[in-house]
């Protein structure tokens, strides 16, 4: 297996990265915000949220391996933009599993950067459900959905949110607005400041036209939302990584940079072996993704390794830096504070342990 980027995942990696760092500054202020002008619309101008886009909506007709290396990208930039949910949990899957028409008439707003997707992949005390609580019900020629979801990213903003429920006849995802009658939308405080909510659902009406239509729906979203968040997550350390070794390369103590200390160099190295093994974790289970292979097994692998180091190795970087880690003004707390956000939303390295144990007992 070749691992290595082909010339066109390497052209969106450059281009992502370049239009990220335009909306930083010298001093390493976060990017703007997600407004008109912001990196939002730059990417959508670039062509970078239509990747997955086919021909016929004006996209490029790619996958999720072109997907991944922009989330990488947002991520190794700590930029806050609603890429998670609009690509892996909003575009990816209505592309893979929906009508012409869903996708017609979801899609190009997304791409252009004027509308968001997300989806509700958690519950209470059950993180990416396999088997919701959630359900629906037939109902006066509708279908009617009761539940609650919490953790979802973005709902109030979105104009579908992708909802997995349990039916009569096994589960199924359903496109619900969250505006609609019977949904009720709580804020929920994040580390990081991102949008987040809890999701209410009473006897919430759907047509059958708002069914995603695959059997296997529920797990392709979940496969599509974890190769997506752990892309994003493998940014992410990579970016608190490069901040810290240009820090401590730069600040001097005793008249010698902080790395010439052997402790110190000693600190880089562990973080650095974290960032590398995540980033073995994450290529492997995308590339199998993406080449229509069974990724379950290295998904949950990966989700593993980043659940359990990620947040142990932000830590460090954070000692590293002393007093300036910790002041707001600086960019490292935006990559802590996604990392725990994204560590939540994988349900924690305890979950994760237990999910990869059931799969070797099972």
């Amino acid at each position: 297996m070749d691992f290595a980027l082909d010339d066109t995942q390497t052209e969106i990696a450059a281009l992502a990265a370049k239009v990220l760092g335009d909306f930083r500054s010298p001093g390493g202020d976060p990017p703007q915000r997600a407004v008109e002008g912001g990196p939002w619309r730059a990417l959508a101008s670039a062509g970078l949220l239509a990747l997955a886009l086919p021909p016929e909506l004006e996209g490029d007709g790619l996958g999720v391996a072109e997907v991944a290396q922009v989330l990488t990208e947002v991520g190794r930039a700590a930029a806050p933009v609603p890429a998670y949910a609009a690509l892996a949990l909003g575009i990816l899957p209505i592309e893979s599993l929906g009508t012409p028409a869903q996708r017609a008439e979801l899609l190009p707003p997304v791409a252009a950067g004027e509308a968001l997707l997300t989806a509700a992949l958690n519950e209470p005390s059950a993180p990416l459900v396999a088997e919701p609580a959630a359900t629906a019900r037939a109902g006066d020629g509708k279908w009617l959905l009761s539940g609650v979801k919490t953790a979802v990213p973005y709902a109030a903003e979105a104009t579908r949110i992708l909802t997995p429920v349990t039916t009569a006849h096994g589960s199924a995802v359903y496109l619900v607005d969250p505006h609609a009658d019977g949904v009720t939308l709580v804020p929920t405080p994040t580390s990081s400041g991102t949008p987040e909510y809890t999701v209410r659902l009473d006897d919430v009406a759907v047509e059958e036209t708002d069914l995603l239509f695959d059997r296997g729906a529920v797990a392709a979203l979940h496969r599509f939302a974890l190769a997506g968040a752990l892309a994003l997550g493998d940014g992410l350390l990579a970016g608190a990584l490069a901040l810290t070794v240009k820090h401590v390369g730069e600040r001097t103590q005793f008249g010698r940079p902080l790395s010439a200390f052997q402790a110190v160099a000693g600190q880089i190295a562990d973080v650095y072996v974290a960032a590398r093994t995540v980033h073995l974790a994450v290529t492997s289970a995308v590339w199998r993704l993406a080449s229509g292979l069974d990724a379950d097994a290295d998904l949950d692998v990966a989700a593993y390794w980043f659940a359990s180091r990620a947040p142990e190795a932000l830590a460090t970087c954070h000692h590293l830096h002393g007093g300036v880690g910790v002041d707001e003004t600086y960019p490292l707390h935006r990559y802590s504070s996604a990392v725990k956000d994204l560590g939540r939303t994988l349900g924690g390295a305890a979950h994760r342990l237990g999910r990869l144990g059931e799969r070797v007992a099972g």
